[in-house]
């Protein structure tokens, strides 16, 4: 029988899973993992920080459904994993970080770099487990696929001491993933799906609200359901890009109005966090239907009417073809969400055609969202500045706003890009910065020139940790600390390491700073100096 490195083995596991990317930052601990993906073909994207490799991978996941895949050597380089595996999780992004671990023979003996590393993922992830059997290592990573996949999806670790990876073992065929796990997405039974279409055919004031559970279903009919229904749709974090941006029944900005006024709420894959008050923000006397493939996400926070563990985008097709589909005629409620959705509108239009410097947030917002438009990928890495920006974004597919989610995270946004970029070479990719947080990842832009992935950033620079800024001067005015930033130079960083940059503080000259970013054909960064915001993010992460 021939022979391979246990490494070898599991590889061949994920490259039945479709994986065709890893990322990694170097580490001896991880040598023959690294190795059996360049002997496989696998192409191999190395970063400068553990955290940025696993957002890589965590982009990767989101924007194909398939399982993204990170390697981070021994005891630093698994604490600064951390970061990423969290925000993964709290997106339910499907993802496997490969942590390479001291030899057995040091076990407990102060080897270089010894951690027991599970212990730190516990809490974060759907399935931590530390191989010891070379032979098995395979149908390890078979068991970590069945996980990551299981319920909404979410990620997992596999802590791989160096010698049981790089032990020869004998050759096995992986098995095909449609038969290793569930290969069925879970739909609703009859008698339930009629009950919720019996709520909708008395319902005055429903709703559609998408959320993040959405995004792992393969397909949500969402735009004819709602106009079968005739029905305001809102959509939040992960779920943005069901609905193109510009349905007439899409909703933007006036969400908290529709929920509060509602009679009826279908909720796929919503969670009920602090961005809905924790469900507070839906009338107490709606009618609420709460489909999420995770069962465990049914009736959080908010009590659910009808709750059912189901993939949301296969209910969404069954309740379809129950109410049938048609064109409702105009209803009152849908002219009253409208006209809520148009004098928040107007109002921020009004403030973003102001000619004044440093440029006003909300031109910014509008000038960057236009020069983006409905077809590229924007990747968003900031507090108030994404979330004013992300009111304007045109995001009109699954996965083209990648966001940091309810964890909040920062530094997700080179990351996130370099994965996008990689796997869409051909498309616009772009990156929209708080300057806090351009601060967190942004030597990635050495990752991004050394990989010759020409992404677009811009970074709202106000000089300050504006959220935090607004709450320290309410709470402790006369001794605001460790709140000011400066307006730095980040673009003559990214200058140095080899890409474009330009500083913008004229707002007729965002559009053009863009463009030429964009000519260029390297990766950049606009700086651009913005007013300060003198209100906090009430939704920090969308």
């Amino acid at each position: 029988m021939s022979k391979i490195t246990a490494a070898q083995s599991l590889v061949a596991v994920l490259e039945a899973e479709g994986v065709d990317t890893l990322f990694t930052l170097t580490g001896g601990h991880i040598l023959p993992l690294i190795d059996a993906c360049v002997v496989a073909g696998i192409k191999v994207i190395d970063v400068r920080h553990e955290q940025a490799a696993v957002h890589a991978a965590d982009a990767y996941s989101r924007l194909t459904g398939r399982l993204g895949v990170a390697a981070v050597t021994a005891g630093p380089g698994a604490t600064g994993a951390v970061s990423g595996i969290a925000t993964a999780w709290n997106a339910s992004s499907p993802v496997l970080l490969m942590v390479g671990r001291h030899p057995r023979f040091e076990e407990l003996r102060g080897g270089l770099q010894e951690m027991d590393h599970p212990p730190l993922f516990d809490s974060i992830t759907k399935w931590t487990y530390t191989a010891m059997d070379a032979d098995r290592l395979a149908d390890v990573g078979v068991a970590a696929a069945r996980h990551a996949f299981a319920g909404r999806g979410g990620p997992v670790v596999i802590d791989i001491p160096w010698d049981v990876q790089a032990q020869e073992v004998g050759t096995t065929a992986p098995p095909d993933r449609s038969t290793a796990r569930t290969n069925r997405a879970a739909g609703g039974d009859q008698a339930t799906i009629a009950e919720v279409a019996a709520l909708v055919a008395t319902a005055q004031r429903p709703v559609i609200f998408g959320g993040t559970g959405l995004r792992w279903a393969e397909s949500a009919p969402l735009e004819d359901l709602a106009e079968a229904i005739g029905c305001p749709v809102f959509l939040n974090s992960l779920a943005r890009g069901f609905v193109r941006w510009d349905h007439p029944l899409l909703g933007n900005r006036a969400r908290s109005f529709a929920l509060g006024g509602s009679d009826l709420v279908i909720a796929l894959g919503v969670d009920w966090d602090f961005r809905t008050r924790f469900g507070a923000v839906v009338a107490s006397d709606a009618s609420v239907v709460h489909i999420d493939a995770e069962p465990t996400r049914v009736g959080w926070n908010r009590r659910a009417d009808i709750g059912l563990a189901a993939d949301p985008g296969v209910f969404a097709a069954q309740l379809l073809d129950e109410v049938g589909r048609g064109s409702p005629q105009e209803s009152d409620w849908v002219r009253l969400v409208r006209e809520t959705e148009t004098v928040k509108r107007e109002a921020a239009e009004a403030a973003s055609r102001s000619d004044e410097s440093p440029v006003h947030p909300e031109r910014f917002a509008r000038e960057v969202a236009e020069f983006f438009g409905s077809e590229s990928i924007v990747a968003a890495d900031g507090g108030d500045i994404v979330s004013t920006t992300a009111k304007w974004l045109q995001t009109s597919a699954p996965g083209h706003l990648l966001d940091p989610g309810p964890f909040g995270c920062l530094g997700v946004g080179a990351p996130f890009a370099l994965a996008a970029k990689a796997l869409h070479p051909e498309a616009m990719v772009g990156v929209v910065y708080g300057d806090g947080a351009f601060g967190f990842n942004g030597m990635e832009y050495d990752s991004l020139v050394r990989h010759d992935l020409p992404v677009i950033g811009v970074v709202g620079n106000d000089g300050a940790w504006n959220n935090i800024r607004v709450l320290h001067r309410a709470m402790f005015p006369e001794r605001v600390v460790a709140a000011d930033l400066g307006v730095r130079p980040y673009h003559a960083m990214v200058e140095a390491l080899g890409g474009y940059g330009e500083f913008v503080d004229d707002p007729a000259e965002l559009r053009p700073a863009l463009e030429r970013a964009a000519e260029s054909g390297l990766p950049a960064l606009v700086n651009v100096h913005i007013a300060e915001q003198m209100r906090m993010s009430s939704v920090y992460g969308f």
